[in-house]
């Protein structure tokens, strides 16, 4: 099923990480993300800083929904988000569910 139909499922401490190959195929589903010190990784360039902000709100409302929050550095025109499950020090799939639904909204 595509990234962006999923629904994040809460993880609780004691629960795996992904294995690397499952993490090379859900990355492949979000080709402009990158893999920077085991969290998903992207910068986003905004027009100015109402735009930027824009942006910003989008991702709260998604984050959310989703139950899941990324982390993010806000700039003057350039976001950049950093994705990965605290409760057990790694990847999920709802790092990659809330990625691909981030990427929706810059298209």
């Amino acid at each position: 099923m595509e990234l962006t139909k999923k629904k994040c499922i809460p993880c609780e401490a004691g629960t795996p990480s992904l294995e690397k190959s499952k993490i090379d195929e859900l990355i492949k589903q979000i080709p402009s993300w990158t893999l920077k010190e085991g969290h998903l990784y992207k910068k986003f360039k905004f027009k100015n800083f109402i735009d930027t902000m824009g942006f910003i709100n989008k991702i709260a409302e998604i984050a959310e929904n989703e139950g899941h929050h990324p982390d993010f550095c806000v700039h003057y025109n350039r976001v950049e988000i950093e994705l990965w499950t605290h409760a057990i020090d790694g990847l999920s799939e709802n790092d990659f569910i809330v990625a691909a639904k981030i990427d929706k909204l810059s298209k």
